[in-house]
């Protein structure tokens, strides 16, 4: 299964062509993501983001739909891999 994250939009890096880039924020992380899919967005919009690539545009209302299912599962068991005690993989 995959999961988009939504961010908004911040600003265009790049907007022309199949190598568009935008500044995409995520509860204040930004980020610069590929853009070629959704080149129609504006700053402010709302982006759907998967592995680094915006796969659709969503507005205000979706995301935060999103946002709040994202708070409601709040486990994050086995989404962050452990790490032996002194902080280094085991080979």
């Amino acid at each position: 299964m995959c999961l988009g994250i939504p961010g908004q939009l911040v600003r265009w890096v790049e907007r022309e062509g199949i190598f568009s880039q935008a500044e995409i924020e995520f509860d204040g992380v930004r980020r610069v993501v590929h853009m070629a899919c959704v080149t129609e967005a504006e700053v402010g919009d709302y982006i759907l983001v998967h592995a680094g690539i915006a796969i659709n545009r969503i507005d205000a209302r979706e995301a935060e739909r999103i946002f709040e299912t994202l708070a409601e599962w709040g486990d994050d068991e086995g989404w962050h891999e452990s790490l032996p005690e002194g902080g280094e993989h085991e080979s």
